[in-house]
């Protein structure tokens, strides 16, 4: 349970001239964080996703979502910014899972992952540029995947779009069709570890 929403806006003077921003044009985002905090504001960000072969994919997940929050909090340093990026990753082949360029390479990537367990890593990162405070954490998701035939991965890639999504798929959508368990937060895998970044913000705005 996320719990009641974080309400920053009344009552809190500080976070009044701190407003709390989500760089991130993830509607899935957005969605997961309305349930945690009552008052933020929504700037998306054009900052690259890097990757790069000598990080592991907890490194470049909390790296990326550094820059994300880094890019949108030089435009308003004086704001909290949260930056998030999620991967998927194939443990036993060392294998990253980014965003599908087309529907080939979505179909691919599916049947790659079919019958196999993946983790689903979130970084995030809280910065606060002014103040020179930073706080960047990752979770870790498991995910097993039913084994899917070709024709079950094309009957699923028809009910969404799998181009905005790491790894070619969204729990959320229809994903009852392709996930068979995960270990761990579910809204990890959806793109936001809620109840991490609930506890996160609790600490970042506590009374000093």
């Amino acid at each position: 349970m996320a719990g009641r929403p974080l309400n920053y806006s009344r009552g809190d003077r500080s976070m009044k001239r701190n407003p709390l921003i989500l760089a991130s044009a993830s509607p899935r985002r957005v969605e997961l964080l309305r349930q945690i905090v009552a008052d933020f504001e929504v700037v998306p960000g054009d900052a690259p996703e890097i990757h790069d072969e000598q990080l592991t994919a907890w490194e470049m997940a909390q790296v990326n979502a550094y820059r994300k929050a880094r890019a949108i909090a030089k435009k308003f340093p004086d704001a909290t910014v949260l930056g998030a990026d999620t991967l998927v990753y194939l443990d036993r082949e060392a294998r990253l899972f980014g965003k599908p360029a087309n529907a080939a390479d979505a179909a691919r990537m599916l049947g790659e992952l079919q019958g196999r367990t993946h983790a689903v890593i979130t970084g995030v990162c809280l910065l606060h540029l002014r103040e020179h405070r930073q706080r960047v954490f990752a979770e870790w998701t498991d995910v097993r995947f039913h084994p899917l035939t070709a024709a079950q991965i094309k009957e699923y890639l028809e009910l969404m779009n799998p181009l905005d999504k790491a790894g070619a798929y969204a729990i959320q959508e229809h994903g009852e069709r392709i996930v068979a368990e995960i270990s761990g937060s579910y809204s990890n895998v959806v793109g936001l570890p809620m109840e991490r970044v609930r506890e996160e913000l609790a600490s970042w705005h506590a009374p000093t």
